[in-house]
Order: C-alpha cells, then structure tokens, then sequence
C-alpha cells in the first residue's frame, strides 16, 4: 500500500477520496455562491425596475410643473476639484464668504428634517457636500427637494463655501436645480461589482470605482508620454488606412468585411507596418502611428481582439536603435504616471523599470535552459538544428506545435523552458528566419534575423526588426509565405504587390518597432488586458 506524503499514515486511497470530497464540496459551494449571486441579482433588477417607475413619475411631475428634467446647462462657476483645492483646510463651522455654483452626481443623500446633506461627487471622483436649510432655501423649495432628488441625479448647487460643525468642507445651499434625472439607480456604493457588470457597464464602474477613473487618467498620461518622447526625437505622427484590400505587416488571422461601395472584399487592418513603410520610402524618416489594430484569434488576460498599437520607424537607425528607444518610451511613461521608474501594480507589488535592461539570445538561452534540465542529454540548439530533433524535444515535452517548421519549434520551445523565468525587462535577441519574413538577417549570425522581443511580467509587450528593405529578397520570403498559408498557415502573410513596389524605389536601411498600449498599462500597472481597456469587447 501506497502511502500519503501529505499524510504519511494514511494510505494513498484515502486520499483520493478526501481529494474527491473535497473537489465536490467545492463545487458545491461554488453553485450556492453562484445561486446566491443570481437571487441577488433578480432582487437588484426588480428593485431597478420599481425604482425605475418611480422616477418616471417625478420626471412628469417636473414637466407639468414647469421644471426642466434635463436642461440645456446650469450656471456652474467651478469645479468640486477647485473648490477642495483652494480651501484644503477650514476649522469646523468656519465660513468663506466665496459664493459658487457647482455640479455632481448624487451620491449621498439624507433628506428628512429642516437640514438636508448631499453628497456630490464629480466625475474625477471628488465630494463635496451640500446643505439644504430650510431656514435658507425656504419651506417651499426644500420639500421639492426631498420630493424630486435621488441618488444619481446631477445636481446643481450654488451658494457660500463653508466647514459643517463636524468640519467636513461643504456648501450652504440658497439655490439648487436637477441638471440631470437618473431614471435608474445607482449600485450599491459599498459594495464591489462583479466583473461582468464592469465590463459590461464601464459607466458603472467609473461611477462607483476610484481604480477605474485612475485607469483612464493612467492611460492617457501614458499615451501623452509615448507622443512627447517621440516629439523629442523629431518623429512625425501619421494615420494609416484600417480598411485594406490585403493585409499584412503581422502574423495573424484578419476580421473580414465586404465594402458596397467598392463592391470588394476588405480587411481590418492587423498591423500598420507596410504602410508606415511606405511613407518611409517617402521621405518620413522619422513615422509613428497610435492606432486600433483588429485580430481574428483568441482572447485571454493579455490578448484583445481590438487592441492599440504603436508603431514607429526611422531611417538609419536598425534593431539597436529601436531598443534603445522602446526603454526610454517606457520609463518615461513610468514616470508620467509613478513619478520613478518603479511603478505598483494593483496588489501592492513593486515592480523596477529603471536602469539598462537584460538582453538575451533566444538560441542560447533556450541552450542552457534545455541543458539544465536534460545535462549532457539535452541538445544544444543553433539555426542549423534539424527539424527532426526539434521534433523529438517538443513530443517530449508535450509541447504542440502546428506549423512544423524550424523556426516554430524553436519559438515555441523557447516559450516553454525560457519565457516563465523572465522577471526583469528583458530584450529576448535574434529570432529564426522562417518566423520574421519582413526582418533582415543578421549581419553576422547566419539563419536567424535581426529581431527582438520585450518581455515584461512574463508577456510579450514589443517587437523589433532591423527592417528589410531588399524588395528581391522580400518577393522572396512573400512567396515562402504564400507556400505556408497554402500548406494550412492561418497566419500566413500574403504577396503584397503594392508594397514591393514601394521598396523598388528604394527604402533606406530603417529600425522599426511595434508595442501594444493596453500591454504596455499591463506592465506599469499589472492589471489584466480588459481592466486597461476602458471598453473592452465582450459577448
């Protein structure tokens, strides 16, 4: 009999069995959990729908009384922002004498008594609170307060700044208007809202998340940080087509569409990189582009079907220069959005994006991973390991491979021993030739071509070529593609006559570089894909 190294006086049956009563008192408290979320759900939904008529209702009373449920704008005079940053202090029961008026959404409301509160909240996230006195506003105006305000409306107030006894800064209101009547209510402010609903919902969740209103403001002081570098360094940013008639520039499987107009079949662009090329060959030494990429394929926590894309390319520089690039655009967008190169991610991990980051060759590394495991056994792999052996290593592995080449095996296999120890930025070096048909090969290192990869927490954030601007050449490897896509390559690039015909009239040698946004929001704030984006696609 077997023992249990968990418990070695119990024999191995026996743990089977606590392992399979276990498993089934899991699922079981998974499916309560599951149906104690959904009644909770149905008790939401017939609370929204009741409240829902109860709020149609106020909404014609405003109407027959003359009162406008959504006029055209209030007289706001500033902002909650302002108002808390030009007194971050007062002693309570201190008054100011500054009379404003200001607008927010209602998200606290106590309205019983002569004294009313509110509190509004902007759409940054900052409160302030208001306080409705009937000894100000009068009986009359105060009981249409409490009548026809609800949580959510927006709600102007304007009267003078003041500290509450308690000394919460606050306003004292002498006159109020509905800017905005929410016919739904609000979530439960104190408690967290499922995933579907934030993705489903983003209004929602900007309304009631502070991570997800910091999540826009991140993004956008990143993107602004990637436009200034480049601004910098004299590049130019261009918009390029996202409907084409061939698509190119990446490995993967385009969103199809039919143009009417046309009457022709299009592609939603998967990359920019053939055309960005072309305006090289134009005279734009120095090209960039921010834009939406599409992708027929799969999506996970750092795969979107629409995601943004930066790419940039620039005469006379090659896959060094590119390098070099992609670290200062990074750390400086660590620092537009953390103040250092050391940014927190959402579980409190620090993570150091500073200083002159590792750069590994993918063969050798893949080498000594293969020979720590295997010692004398393991094969040394080089751009001249034959397929077959690559073969052997992948079966025994268990490592899938679909289009049995070289290159793939290498790639793949590398993914498999190397890829899940990488935990500083790392610049993974010199790629296969089969896999990057629009890179040009190595200047010294014959079979691999001059290619890197940036891997940041384990996922792939950027890519970068010593470009090819051979148009033979290119015709070359175009038609080596078309003979993969026929052989089954989904992801298989097409022979783009249009562009070869750029590069015959003469591209000079370029670096180029493509970097995912949302991965790049990834790596500085260690959040998943859909959480970067503020609308993610979903079923």
């Amino acid at each position: 009999m077997t023992s249990n190294p968990e418990h070695p006086f119990a024999p191995a049956e026996a743990n089977a069995d606590l392992s399979a009563a276990a498993a089934a008192a899991e699922a079981l408290a998974n499916d309560a959990a599951a149906e104690e979320r959904a009644a909770e759900e149905a008790a939401e939904a017939a609370a929204a729908s009741e409240q829902q008529v109860i709020r149609m209702a106020k909404r014609e009373r405003m109407l027959e009384t003359g009162l406008e449920a959504y006029p055209v704008g209030v007289p706001v005079t500033t902002t909650i922002a302002a108002v808390r940053a030009k007194y971050p202090e007062l002693a309570a029961d201190e008054t100011t004498g500054d009379v404003m008026g200001l607008a927010g959404r209602v998200v606290f409301l106590r309205n019983k008594g002569k004294l009313c509160f509110v509190s509004l909240q902007a759409g940054d996230g900052t409160r302030i609170q208001g306080m409705f006195s009937q000894a100000l506003i009068g009986e009359e105006s105060l009981a249409v307060f409490k009548e026809l305000v609800d949580l959510g409306d927006h709600l102007f107030i304007n009267g003078e700044v003041i500290s509450s006894r308690t000394g919460e800064l606050s306003v004292m209101v002498a006159a109020w208007q509905i800017a905005s009547k929410a016919l739904l209510p609000l979530p439960n402010l104190h408690s967290e809202l499922s995933e579907e609903t934030r993705m489903r919902a983003r209004y929602l969740d900007l309304i009631v998340r502070d991570e997800a209103r910091v999540m826009v403001r991140t993004r956008a002081a990143v993107v602004a940080s990637l436009r200034k570098t480049f601004d910098d360094r004299a590049y130019i940013e261009v918009e390029t087509p996202m409907l084409q008639t061939m698509h190119g520039g990446a490995a993967a499987r385009p969103f199809s569409t039919h143009s009417n107009a046309f009457d022709t079949e299009l592609y939603l662009r998967i990359a920019p990189e053939l055309f960005l090329k072309r305006a090289v060959v134009g005279g734009i030494d120095r090209v960039f582009e921010i834009n939406r990429n599409f992708r027929n394929e799969g999506a996970d926590s750092t795969h979107s079907p629409e995601f943004a894309m930066l790419e940039a390319y620039e005469a006379y520089g090659d896959y060094n220069t590119m390098a070099e690039l992609t670290q200062t655009l990074i750390q400086n967008a660590a620092l537009a959005v953390a103040g250092s190169h050391v940014v927190t991610w959402a579980d409190g991990t620090e993570y150091d994006l500073g200083g002159d980051w590792d750069r590994i060759s993918m063969y050798e590394s893949l080498s000594e991973a293969i020979q720590a495991k295997y010692g004398s056994a393991g094969i040394h792999v080089t751009p001249q390991t034959g397929t077959d052996e690559l073969k052997a290593l992948a079966e025994a592995e268990g490592v899938e491979v679909h289009v049995p080449n070289h290159g793939k095996y290498v790639e793949e296999l590398w993914e498999h021993f190397v890829k899940g120890d990488l935990v500083r930025p790392t610049f993974v070096m010199d790629f296969p030739l089969e896999t990057s048909p629009l890179t040009r090969s190595h200047r010294s290192i014959e079979g691999v071509v001059e290619k890197w990869d940036l891997y940041i927490r384990g996922f792939e954030l950027a890519t970068a070529y010593s470009e090819l601007v051979d148009p033979v050449i290119q015709r070359e490897r175009f038609i080596e593609q078309a003979r993969l896509g026929a052989a089954g390559d989904d992801e298989a690039m097409r022979l783009d006559e249009e562009f070869l015909r750029a590069l015959e009239f003469g591209m000079p040698p370029s670096g180029g570089l493509g970097m995912g946004i949302d991965r790049l929001l990834m790596a500085l704030t260690g959040l998943g894909i859909r959480e970067t984006i503020l609308f993610p696609l979903v079923k």
